[in-house]
């Protein structure tokens, strides 16, 4: 089990290695499932893949580096991706087991290009005109993780990769609403611009934390559309046999309990980030081996 870090609230940008991944690392994350859920033989890949990632995300969302050395330094993962993709060693040593990894599996590049190009745009861009563009986001910050995913587990399914992505872009989705306070910290904001400006909420609202007005109504329409796309995603919880599938429904069962803490007190936002307990965790797990 993971234990949490306030400092570092979490992954956004990986949400499926926040709720899927069962590897341990040294950042909170909100649905982390114990590692014995993970069969052994995708142990290695799996954590290669996810320090790929953790180290880039921490390249565009942590620390004070400008953003053109940010970029830079992305840009440079860039190229060791390409180094790998042409066959040849890389050059950083973090580079060495996904390229291992990449081979033995035969894991496709696309995706893990789709990320960089999320984390880049997480250096650049701070607001969302409309949810359709929240979505392209999510389609490259969150959906390429689970197809990753579906593809160590062997299972390249049209249907099923279309379940994977619902599942990831809803708890993306989650995480925005959970961070509210957190991203607008770093001068982001998720919710899109035009439905905050059809509710009349204002980035002053946000920034002192007003819930007053018709925030209550703007808060329950995103979390009404990213329960429905959980939903929409949930019969491969099902589809999946095994340790994979039961992993699977607990993921989906904490996105739906976050949801229901997100519904209950719209504004806890900003007093009180809602997390699972070890209650919830509980609960969870029992109703998953149903």
């Amino acid at each position: 089990m993971l234990s949490p870090k306030a400092a570092r609230p979490r992954l956004k940008s990986l949400f499926p290695f926040r709720f899927l991944l069962p590897v341990p690392v040294n950042h909170y994350e909100n649905f982390p499932v114990a590692s014995w859920l993970l069969p052994g033989r995708l142990r290695r890949p799996v954590e290669a893949i996810y320090r790929f990632a953790r180290s880039a995300d921490d390249i565009a969302d942590e620390g004070h580096d400008p953003p053109a050395e940010r970029l830079a330094r992305l840009a440079a993962y860039r190229h060791e991706l390409a180094r790998i993709e042409m066959g040849e060693t890389p050059t950083d040593p973090l580079f060495g087991p996904l390229a291992q990894a990449m081979r033995a599996h035969d894991i496709p590049h696309a995706p893990l290009r789709d990320l960089l190009s999320a984390f880049e745009q997480d250096v650049t861009k701070t607001r969302y005109a409309d949810f359709g563009e929240v979505m392209d986001y999510c389609r490259r910050s969150a959906n390429p993780v689970g197809r990753l995913m579906m593809h160590l587990y062997g299972d390249d399914n049209p249907r099923h990769l279309a379940y994977s992505d619902a599942i990831c872009s809803s708890l993306q989705l989650i995480n925005f609403l959970q961070d509210i306070a957190i991203d607008y910290r770093k001068n982001r904001i998720y919710l899109p611009q035009d439905e905050l400006a059809a509710h009349h909420v204002s980035e002053s609202q946000i920034a002192t934390g007003d819930t007053r007005g018709l925030w209550r109504a703007m808060m329950l329409k995103q979390i009404e559309r990213a329960r429905k796309l959980l939903q929409a995603g949930a019969p491969l919880g099902r589809i999946l046999k095994g340790r994979i599938g039961l992993e699977l429904r607990v993921t989906i069962r904490g996105g739906e309990t976050i949801l229901r803490k997100l519904h209950a007190d719209p504004a806890c936002v900003f007093s009180r980030r809602p997390v699972l307990t070890r209650g919830d965790w509980i609960m969870m797990v029992l109703r998953g081996l149903r």
